[in-house]
C-alpha cells in the first residue's frame, strides 16, 4: 500500500502502475472489474394502508418506472406484483417488466401447502396470459420466513431461482450467505440470492460500497443485486438514483454497475455458481415471530376457508353422478383468488391496521359462498330420487373416516350417532328416521370424585382433571405409561407480559419467558356429563385476569386415541400474552412441527443462539415430542404460534397488541386443540390423519329426495405413507387415455404416462414429495365415470411408501 501512493519515487509502468492494479482489482474501469452490481429498480411497498390504496400506490409507482422506461431506453424495472390495465405500456414480450409469479406477497409461513401452490398458479397463469411467458425467478423481497416446502413448489412451479432481503432483519445470527443454493424438505434445490446491501430501498449512493463490502460470498460469487428505490410506498426509483448508477458504471476506485433484468442477474450469479454453499431447511426469520399469533380470528378464517376450500374435491365428483352437474370453476376462483389476497403477508399474520383486518374480515365471505357451493354439491351427488329429505354423510380424506357426529333429528333437536364413512366418499343416513349404531363394547365412563376431580375412560386414553381444570393425569390405557410429567399439570394457562421492543403486533421478544404467569383456577368450577355410551365430557369455567375469562369443555369418544378441548375465550387485555402448556413424561432433544406437505425437526434446547433465536416458532396442525417407544402430540383447529421448551408443548393463543390496530384479538373467540398420547412412532399411531381429521371431519349434508343407500367411495389408498391433499377439475390438458404425471402448474410431463389397470394406479414416492396428477376416468371401461379431466395432488411421509 505505501508503494501505491509513494509521491516521491520515480513512476514506473511495470512498478507502481502494476502495483496499483493489483490494489484496485476489485473496481471498475479499465483496470478490469473483479465485483459487478446489478441494480433492478424496485418500489418496496411496506403496508400500513388499506387494498385500495395499495391499488394506487401501486398504480403510481408503476406509471413512474414506465416513465423511467421511455427516458431511459437501458431501463429495467423489477416489482413484486402484475398490474393489468398498465401491461399494454409494456413490450408484447414482457421482456421490460419482471414480476413476482404471485398475485400476492404471500406469507411464507402460515399459508397450507396447496395455497402456496395456487399463489403460483394464479401468478403464473396471469403472466402466461398477458405477455405469452411464465416468470422463471421468484422475487419476494419481504415476508416473515421461509417454508422448508418452498424449493419443491417453486422447483414444480417452473421457478429455478429466489430472490429475498427480509433475511437481513435477523435479531440474533447475521446470515452467514449472500448467494447460495437452498434445499428443501424433498432435497429439491434452487439458487437463492439475498442482496448484501441490506436494504429494499437504497438510494444509490454509499450504499454501493456497503453491498460489496458486505457480501458474505465475495470471492466465490462476482455479482451481486442493488436494490434502489423509495420504498414503503414512496414511488420506487427516480432519475436521480438512475444517473448516480450511470456515473458508476465504469468507475475506477467503484465496482461495475450493470442494469439487469432479474434474469441477467441470476445467469450472472449462476456462472459463479460452482462453489457456493448450499443451506438445508427453512430460512427462519429471527424477527417477527409475534405474527405466528397476532389476530387469532384472521388466523381462524383462514384455516377455515382453506378446509372449504379443500371441499372443492366434491365438486370434482359430482359429475360423476350427475351428468347435468356443472362444475362451478368460477366461482371456485374467485374465493381462491380472495383466499390468496388474505395470505399478503401483512394480513394473514395479522400485522395490518384496522382497516384491513376489517376488509380481510369481509373477505372471509369464502365461508358463506362456500358452505353454498356445498349444498349445490350434495344435489349432484345423490341420484335425485324422490322422497322424504335425507342425510349425506361425506368424508373429504383419502381414508376410511369413524367418528360420532351429532345428526339432526325431527323438531331441531340433535342425537350422537357412531358414523363410518369410506375414504373420499359418502354413506347415508335416511331422515326423519335416523339408524342407531350398535352400542360399542366399551363405552365412555366418566366418573366425578368427592375431591371434585373427574375421570373420563375410553379404555383406549384414560384422563384425569383436578377439580381447577388443568390436566393431572393422561394414560394410555393398554400400556398404563402416563404423559403428563411427574409433579406437573398439563392444560395449564399461561399469561406472559408482552412489551416487544421495536415493532408492537409483529415482535414477541424472548424475554418475555420470564414473565410466566400461571392463570389459577378456582376448585369446584369442574362439571361431568355424558351423552349415551358415545361421549364422556367435563366442562370448567375460568377468570383469566379482571376483564377476561375462559371456559372449555374437555371431551372423549368412545374408540377414539385422543382427548379434545373445545375452548371459548373472552379477551380484553394490554400487551399481554396467552399460551396453554402441557409438560410431558418424555424426553428428546428434538420435536416435530408440521409444516405445508410435511414436517420437520426443531430443537427443544438453547445450546447455540440460533437454537435460542427459536424460542417461539410456527407449525400448523400439531406438533410432537417422541422418544423411542413414547410420544405426546398437541392437535389445533386454528393456532400457528407454537413452541417446544425442554419437554413442554406450549401453543400461542392470544395476545393483544395496541399497535398499529388496537383492537387486535380483542373480544370472543372459539378454538379446539388436542393432546394424543401414543406409544410408537407419531406417524405409525396416525397423528397426521388425526390431524387432517380434526381440520375435515365428516359432512352431514341435507339432500333433497332420498340419500343413495349404499356408501360409494371415489378414491382410495394402499398406503399410509401417502396423503392425497387434492382432488380438482384441472385447469386445462388435453383429453389423455392415462394418467399423466404433471408439475404443480398442472403442465403434463411428456415421458409420465402412467397406465391405469383395473381401476389402479401405481406409484412410488420419496419422502415429502409431491406428485400431481391429471385422470380423465371415462376411459375405463367398465368405469361409472362420464366426465373429463381430474387433477390429483399427493404427497409422502417421511417413512418407507409403498406404492398407492
Amino acid at each position: 500500500a505505501t508503494r501505491v501512493i509513494d509521491i516521491g519515487g520515480r513512476i514506473t509502468e511495470t512498478g507502481d502502475h502494476r502495483i496499483s492494479r493489483q490494489c484496485w482489482c476489485d473496481v471498475g474501469g479499465e483496470s478490469g472489474p473483479c465485483h459487478s452490481l446489478h441494480p433492478p429498480p424496485t418500489p418496496h411497498l411496506a403496508w400500513l394502508w388499506p387494498f385500495k390504496e395499495t391499488m394506487r400506490k401501486c398504480a403510481r409507482s408503476w406509471v413512474t418506472a414506465l416513465q423511467l422506461m421511455e427516458q431511459n431506453p437501458e431501463f429495467i424495472f423489477a416489482c413484486s406484483q402484475g398490474w393489468v390495465g398498465l401491461s399494454a405500456r409494456c413490450s408484447p414480450s414482457g421482456a421490460d417488466l419482471c414480476c413476482l409469479p404471485l398475485p400476492s406477497l404471500q406469507d411464507g409461513n402460515l399459508p397450507s401447502g396447496e395455497a402456496m401452490v395456487r399463489q403460483f398458479l394464479e401468478g403464473q397463469n396471469f403472466f402466461l396470459q398477458e405477455f405469452g411467458k411464465m416468470c422463471s425467478e421468484f422475487w419476494l423481497p419481504g415476508t416473515f420466513g421461509y417454508s422448508a416446502q418452498l424449493p419443491q413448489i417453486m422447483r414444480g412451479c417452473g421457478i429455478r431461482c429466489f430472490l429475498t432481503q427480509k433475511l437481513s432483519w435477523n435479531l440474533v445470527n447475521s446470515f452467514p450467505h449472500h448467494i447460495f443454493f437452498w434445499e428443501g424438505l424433498d432435497g429439491s434445490h434452487v439458487l437463492v440470492h439475498f442482496p448484501p446491501g441490506d436494504s429494499y430501498g437504497m438510494h444509490s449512493n454509499v450504499e454501493v460500497l456497503k453491498t460489496v463490502a458486505n457480501n458474505q460470498d465475495k470471492g466465490w460469487a462476482n455479482h451481486s443485486a442493488f436494490l434502489f428505490g423509495f420504498g414503503a410506498g414512496g414511488g420506487g426509483p427516480i432519475q436521480t438514483m438512475l444517473d448516480r448508477l450511470k456515473c458508476l458504471s465504469n468507475t475506477d476506485g467503484l465496482p461495475s454497475v450493470q442494469l439487469s433484468s432479474p434474469r441477467q442477474l441470476f445467469l450472472a450469479l449462476e456462472s459463479d455458481s460452482g462453489q457456493l454453499c448450499t443451506w438445508v431447511g427453512e430460512l427462519f426469520l429471527e424477527l417477527h415471530n409475534a405474527t405466528y399469533t397476532t389476530h387469532a380470528q384472521i388466523k381462524k378464517r383462514n384455516r377455515e376457508c382453506e378446509q372449504i376450500l379443500h371441499n372443492e374435491l366434491l365438486s370434482s365428483l359430482a359429475p360423476a353422478h350427475r351428468a347435468q352437474f356443472l362444475y362451478p370453476a368460477a366461482q371456485l376462483q374467485r374465493l381462491w383468488r380472495l383466499l390468496l389476497l388474505n395470505q399478503f403477508h401483512e394480513v394473514v399474520t395479522g400485522s395490518c391496521i384496522q382497516m384491513v383486518a376489517e376488509d380481510a374480515m369481509r373477505h372471509y365471505d369464502i365461508r358463506s359462498c362456500g358452505n353454498t357451493l356445498l349444498s349445490n354439491v350434495a344435489t349432484g351427488l345423490c341420484a335425485g330420487e324422490p322422497g322424504p329429505e335425507g342425510l349425506l354423510i361425506v368424508n373429504t380424506l383419502p381414508w376410511k373416516c369413524t367418528e360420532v357426529m351429532a345428526l339432526p333429528k325431527p323438531g331441531g333437536a340433535h342425537s350422537l350417532a357412531l358414523v363410518t364413512v369410506p375414504s373420499m366418499g359418502y354413506a347415508p343416513v335416511p331422515a326423519p328416521t335416523l339408524t342407531q349404531p350398535l352400542l360399542p363394547q366399551q363405552p365412555v365412563f366418566v366418573v366425578q370424585e368427592t375431591d371434585g376431580s373427574v375421570t373420563l375412560d375410553n379404555d383406549i386414553t384414560r384422563v384425569r382433571l383436578d377439580p381447577t381444570g388443568c390436566l393431572t393425569s393422561l394414560v394410555l390405557v393398554a400400556s398404563g405409561r402416563e404423559a403428563i410429567a411427574e409433579g406437573a399439570v398439563g392444560n395449564q394457562f399461561v399469561l406472559f407480559n408482552d412489551v416487544p421492543l421495536y415493532w408492537d403486533v409483529w415482535d414477541v421478544m424472548d424475554y418475555h419467558l420470564e414473565t410466566r404467569k400461571p392463570v389459577l383456577g378456582q376448585p369446584g368450577t369442574l362439571s361431568a356429563g355424558t351423552e349415551g355410551s358415545l361421549r364422556g365430557s367435563t366442562g370448567f369455567l375460568r377468570q383469566n385476569s379482571p376483564n377476561s375469562w375462559l371456559s372449555q369443555e374437555v371431551v372423549l369418544d368412545v374408540g377414539c386415541p385422543y382427548v379434545r378441548f373445545h375452548t371459548e375465550v373472552r379477551w380484553h387485555e394490554a400487551h399481554k400474552f396467552l399460551k396453554v402448556e402441557f409438560p410431558a413424561r418424555v424426553w428428546s432433544s428434538q420435536a416435530i412441527y408440521e409444516i405445508q406437505f410435511g414436517h420437520l425437526q426443531r430443537p427443544t434446547h438453547y445450546n447455540t443462539s440460533w437454537d435460542w433465536a427459536r424460542f417461539e416458532v410456527w407449525a400448523h396442525r400439531w406438533m410432537d415430542l417422541s422418544e423411542h417407544g413414547f410420544g405426546l402430540a398437541l392437535l389445533n383447529n386454528c393456532k400457528y404460534g407454537a413452541s417446544v421448551g425442554g419437554s413442554i408443548l406450549s401453543l400461542s393463543l392470544f395476545r393483544a397488541p395496541k399497535a398499529p390496530d388496537a383492537t387486535t384479538d380483542m373480544g370472543r373467540h372459539e378454538f379446539t386443540y388436542v393432546l394424543i398420547p401414543h406409544k410408537c412412532s407419531f406417524q405409525d399411531a396416525g397423528v397426521i390423519q388425526a390431524a387432517y381429521s380434526l381440520s375435515f371431519p365428516l359432512l352431514a349434508l341435507p339432500v333433497p329426495g332420498r340419500a343413495p343407500a349404499t356408501s360409494w367411495s371415489a378414491f382410495s389408498l394402499s398406503s399410509p405413507a401417502v396423503i392425497l391433499e387434492t382432488v380438482k377439475q384441472a385447469e386445462s390438458g388435453p383429453q389423455v387415455q392415462e394418467a399423466i404425471l404433471c408439475d404443480l402448474l398442472e403442465r403434463p410431463d411428456p415421458a409420465g404416462h402412467l397406465p391405469l389397470r383395473d381401476n389402479r394406479l401405481k406409484l412410488t414416492i420419496s419422502p415429502f414429495q409431491v406428485l400431481s396428477l391429471l385422470l380423465v376416468l371415462q376411459t375405463l371401461p367398465q368405469s361409472p365415470w362420464g366426465w373429463g379431466l381430474i387433477f390429483g395432488r399427493l404427497w409422502g411421509l417421511l417413512i418407507s411408501a409403498s406404492p398407492a
